[in-house]
């Protein structure tokens, strides 16, 4: 049986149309690697740490590798240039080599009389490489002077396909990841930004006269809803008025939260950072050595070599950074290897106290050992081997 209205009823319909701020939550464009937080941080730490090494200058010889300190590595360790110290050049060539530089980073050399000078990093905006027509050698410019490839410090990170001399970035690889970061950010800015988020709901006959205007309903709120004290009951008629709680859509039923956490391990395993250096996850030990013994070692060879081949003349003399530094190495452990080593005539107690931060003190640089610790063809003449013609030691 059809249902027909009453022509002396009143019906409103209320209809919310969300304004246009497509423009708050959609991004475009390409987003440039050095504007993603989350890449700059892996990259920046990376720096830091490989910018936090000693450099030495190390010697081959007949009976192991000596550390050499003269002028050369006084300038390669202290004082490359008279505006930066080791740490910021060192940064500074990292970050040029991982994110500025699209795997490429130059340092001009400056010489005087056959000895080593200053040694500036140039920004990679004014790089620019020159294949050979051969495409085997190159030229590089900057500054309007343009370079023959050994005339600079030319640091490398991922051979390019092409141009095996040149290094290639992570840009193709991060370029997808950046942009859904980027999305997540602006996503997360929007739901908050966003006032389309009520926790309590109203329901109203749509038959009273006055809540067919806006004024009406404005009149409705105050009239009912709206009190002077704060957790003041509210006193509405049953018959018109219903008041239900509701949960607004969160970042979880977004999944938001899910997806960035995956795209940030996903940063985390191209750069090569353990996760928690993003703000995933917990601090592991085995996981930070393995990242001292991969990322950072990988890095920090190439620009020990290339120092080698283009500042080092002796063929006995190499660089060398001290990365064992940099592994997590708690002070029991320290403490039980080198008091070993110590016991065995390996290593002076001076040494000993110098891993722990002590200060040397007097009569500790001889080497000592162990009663019984004795060269093997010397085992058959311990005394207590040693009889009399009665059998007797």
């Amino acid at each position: 049986m059809p249902i027909f209205k009453k022509k002396n009823q009143k019906r409103s319909s209320i209809g919310f149309v969300l304004p246009d701020n497509s423009g708050d939550i959609c991004i475009s464009g390409y987003t440039p690697l050095n504007k993603n937080p989350e890449i700059v941080t892996a990259c920046r730490k990376i720096a830091e740490l490989i910018g936090m090494l000693t450099i030495h200058v190390m010697e081959n010889t007949d009976s192991g590798d000596r550390r050499i300190v003269n002028e050369l590595s006084a300038k390669l360790d202290i004082n490359p240039n008279p505006v930066m110290t080791r740490k910021t050049f060192i940064e500074a060539i990292v970050m040029n080599l991982l994110l500025y530089g699209d795997g490429n980073s130059i340092v001009n050399v400056n010489t005087r009389d056959g000895y080593l000078g200053s040694m500036y990093p140039v920004p990679a905006s004014k790089v620019s490489f020159i294949p050979s027509p051969d495409g085997y050698d190159y030229s590089v410019t900057f500054d309007g002077k343009m370079y023959q490839s050994n005339d600079v410090l030319h640091f490398r990170l991922n051979p390019d396909e092409q141009y095996m001399w040149k290094g290639r970035g992570l840009r193709v690889i991060l370029r997808d990841l950046a942009t859904n970061l980027k999305q997540a950010s602006a996503t997360e800015k929007a739901f908050f930004s966003s006032k389309w988020k009520p926790s309590v709901i109203v329901k109203v006959d749509a038959l009273t006269e006055e809540f067919s205007s806006k004024e009406g309903r404005k009149k409705l709120v105050e009239d009912y809803v709206e009190t002077s004290e704060v957790g003041e009951p509210w006193l509405i008629p049953a018959e018109q008025f219903s008041v239900e709680q509701i949960r607004p859509l969160s970042l979880g039923d977004l999944a938001l939260a899910d997806n960035v956490t995956l795209d940030k391990k996903s940063v985390a395993a191209i750069v090569g950072v353990p996760p928690f250096l993003l703000g995933v996850g917990d601090y592991n030990k085995a996981e930070w050595n393995a990242f001292i013994n991969s990322t950072i070692k990988s890095i920090v060879t190439g620009i020990q070599q290339e120092f080698t081949k283009k500042i080092i003349q002796s063929p006995k003399w190499y660089v060398r950074f001290n990365i064992l530094s940099l592994l997590d190495w708690d002070i029991l452990t320290i403490s039980t290897v080198f008091n070993a080593l110590a016991d065995r005539g390996y290593v002076s107690g001076n040494e000993v106290r110098d891993k722990l931060g002590m200060s040397p003190r007097e009569g500790l640089d001889e080497l000592k050992v162990l009663e019984n610790y004795i060269p093997w063809d010397m085992s058959g003449d311990q005394k207590k081997l040693v009889q009399d013609d009665k059998g007797k030691e």
